[in-house]
């Protein structure tokens, strides 16, 4: 008697808020206000003409200001590796936030504190960074593997 009361709409409709509520439970979603996502990146940039200057200090700092402003912006960083002539960064971020919005206050900050810190760079290159990046959800591939390929990218 209790199921015929609900008739096939509710039914799918409990079933639809049941299968929900598992799926939200097992996946690590995160939250703001409004929004429940799970959005993850694989974004990769270069300093202007390729050129090898992202070594010792400059790695270190690299890596520091990245965590820096993702903490600022409530994105987390999952793994960074800086290369000598390129950044891997794989971080999760707020779609509202945005990763173009998040890489840009990156490069942005990292060039200006780096040149000012660092005036080696100043003299090598006019500005620190190219214009251009490389973004890639992370969605086919599992984080894990993800996670290797960028630790493996110091041993190329």
């Amino acid at each position: 008697m209790g199921l015929e009361r609900w008739g096939n709409t509710g039914l799918l409709t409990l079933y639809s808020f049941m299968l929900y509520t598992v799926s939200m439970s097992k996946l690590a979603y995160k939250s703001n206000r409004n929004v429940f996502y799970s959005c993850k990146y694989h974004v990769v940039w270069c300093p202007k003409y390729r050129r090898k200057v992202l070594v010792q200090a400059i790695a270190e700092r690299v890596a520091q200001i990245i965590r820096e402003v993702c903490a600022e912006h409530e994105a987390d960083v999952l793994s960074v590796e800086v290369m000598p002539d390129h950044v891997h960064l794989l971080v999760e971020c707020d779609p509202q936030l945005g990763i173009h919005r998040l890489v840009r206050l990156i490069k942005g900050r990292s060039s200006r504190l780096l040149r000012q810190e660092f005036p080696l760079l100043k003299r090598k290159l006019p500005t620190l960074w190219t214009n251009s990046y490389f973004v890639s959800t992370v969605g086919g591939a599992p984080l894990a593997v993800m996670k290797q390929y960028i630790e493996n990218q110091k041993h190329v």
